[in-house]
């Protein structure tokens, strides 16, 4: 059984959730925070470091393919080296706003459509993970759990940070179910403690076609922008306190 596991958020994303945010800073042990591409901008990395700061929570950059119309989760068509090029203007970013802050950069965790476009996709996975050896070399990559990224990591001299989702329903090859799909998102708090809990003790959890699913992980992620996600933070970390778990950021192996 695992020990020890990483709660993680993605964070910075919209304006209006700041006070939000920050207050699921009291709960996660490390946080990922947007960075310009699909959202965030100077002044939320600089409000999201701060808070993180002041209450020990390791926080990584959440670059995305530049689309801000789209929030990033649409895919784009980029030349590998075109890609990189956004990749490093969004962490020379965030690398500017951690310096000032004072705050170390824990790791990176891509976003959205660039993250599930990764998980399959080798040249993908090396020019994102190349990018941000460049700006980050000691940082860890956070990617899907049994994908590409793993291998795009070591292959740039990078540490791996397996992630799954508490809050995504999964396809029988451990690939998360597309959005537009019904049933994609857990909406429900219990639900999402006791996927959260599956997840971080090596037990199966429920695939989208009802088959059992095990996933082994290093961290678990609850996105800030689901629906009652503070309510869902609290719910997941006492359920894994409960299982005897340690909460804490994911080294990367």
């Amino acid at each position: 059984m695992t020990q020890t596991i990483d709660l993680n958020a993605d964070l910075g994303e919209m304006p209006e959730s700041e006070d939000r945010d920050i207050a699921i800073l009291d709960i996660v042990s490390s946080c990922n925070i947007a960075c310009g591409g699909h959202a965030g901008s100077k002044d939320s990395m600089a409000t999201m470091l701060a808070a993180a700061k002041a209450r020990g929570v390791a926080a990584g950059a959440h670059p995305s393919y530049p689309d801000r119309a789209n929030f990033g989760r649409q895919s784009i068509d980029m030349t590998p080296d075109a890609l990189a090029d956004s990749i490093v203007q969004q962490l020379t970013a965030y690398a500017e706003a951690a310096r000032d802050a004072g705050h170390a950069v824990h790791h990176v965790k891509p976003h959205g459509a660039l993250y599930n476009d990764m998980a399959d996709d080798t040249d993908l996975a090396m020019a994102v993970a190349h990018a941000c050896a460049q700006v980050f070399p000691g940082a860890a990559l956070v990617g899907l759990a049994g994908s590409a990224v793993r291998d795009a990591a070591q292959a740039a001299g990078l540490p791996f940070i397996a992630e799954a989702f508490v809050d995504r329903r999964y396809t029988p090859d451990a690939r998360l179910l597309s959005r537009s799909e019904p049933g994609a998102v857990l909406a429900d708090s219990l639900e999402r403690a006791n996927q959260a809990v599956a997840l971080a003790t090596g037990a199966a959890i429920e695939a989208s076609d009802g088959s059992a699913l095990t996933i082994r992980a290093d961290s678990l992620c609850l996105h800030s922008d689901s629906e009652a996600a503070l309510e869902s933070a609290s719910a997941i970390r006492a359920a894994l306190e409960q299982a005897n778990l340690t909460i804490r950021p994911a080294a990367g192996t």
